[in-house]
């Protein structure tokens, strides 16, 4: 594997770290280029930049406050990581109309990273937001 390829794998594991499960804004600007396009931006979200850390900061994180990233598998070629994870957190907050149940939640997520010079530059991704309404509605 690549030097490059390996950097990148870093550089997608440390997002995944420090500016989703930590919420560290700083790192959301530090690794996020102003160019960016999230092919794959929950509905209502804005594509950029803007709207991935709305959805973490804004949405996630305060549904999710003990927001977990679990890290499975990570494959990098060229300038793109593909990432198979799981959110683990504590449904403490309101999550898509649904108020806060306590409950633990897994959301499992398979992501293809595009980075350019050490930055996020394009976003696609699968997220089981079913398994999830599954695991809230569930007595």
């Amino acid at each position: 594997m690549s030097l490059e390829s390996e950097q990148n794998k870093a550089i997608v594991t440390r997002f995944n770290k420090e500016a989703i499960e930590e919420g560290r804004l700083a790192v959301f600007e530090e690794l996020i280029d102003t160019t960016f396009i999230n092919h794959t931006a929950p509905a209502g979200m804005p594509s950029g930049k803007d709207g991935v850390i709305r959805f973490i900061i804004d949405v996630l994180r305060p549904a999710f406050p003990d927001l977990r990233v679990e890290i499975y598998d990570q494959v990098a070629e060229e300038d793109k990581v593909v990432t198979r994870k799981a959110f683990h957190g504590t449904h403490l907050g309101m999550f898509m109309g649904i108020p806060a149940t306590g409950k633990a939640i897994v959301f499992p997520v398979i992501d293809i990273i595009r980075l350019q010079q050490g930055k996020y530059i394009e976003h696609w991704s699968i997220r089981d937001t079913h398994a999830v309404l599954q695991q809230l509605s569930q007595p």
